[in-house]
């Protein structure tokens, strides 16, 4: 069985890819395990450290090949509101709930939650369930987009996701 051994970061990486793995949430989190490519072949995750799998990233297998990840679509609730005052707060009153959300330049994204839903209604937002992919913020998801901050990740190896960089031996863990 096909081994993947580390991640390719999407700007990163180049060449072709054998195969493709559509994964939903939770499968993207995950550094162990077995999934199913597209072909249908049965690949163990054996990665270092938990990762954050995007759309676009790529794992490489033992034997170099690369596997094109795509984030699955699952059922969301897109959220509007009148101006982006009123998105920050909704989004910081998800946030106190520890309701994961994805941040768009003018709406929010979270799965579907009849008890978030009816919260929402009583406040002047435009509600529409979509079907899309999820990539919600924080954790290793906001130290990946743009710099390579790892230091708030206190219980991770650093660069666990950027699979582009070596750190040799003396990687440091916190």
């Amino acid at each position: 069985m096909p081994r993947a051994i580390k991640v390719l970061s999407g700007q990163h990486r180049h060449g072709p890819t054998a195969d493709t793995l559509i994964l939903n949430l939770d499968q993207r989190r995950t550094h162990r395990g077995h999934v199913f490519t597209v072909k249908g072949t049965c690949i163990e995750l054996d990665l270092e450290a938990p990762v954050w799998l995007r759309t676009d990233d790529a794992l490489v297998l033992e034997d170099g090949s690369l596997i094109d990840i795509v984030a699955e679509a699952e059922p969301l609730l897109e959220v509007r509101a009148a101006d982006v005052q009123a998105l920050a707060r909704i989004a910081w009153i998800l946030g106190d709930r520890h309701v994961p959300i994805q941040i768009r330049r003018t709406s929010l994204r979270l799965r579907r939650d009849p008890a978030i839903q009816a919260m929402l209604s009583k406040f002047a937002v435009k509600m529409t369930e979509i079907e899309a992919p999820f990539d919600p913020e924080g954790g290793a998801y906001a130290a990946a987009v743009g710099e390579h901050h790892h230091d708030h990740e206190h219980h991770h190896h650093h660069g666990h996701h950027h699979a582009d960089h070596d750190h040799g031996t003396n990687e440091s863990v916190s």
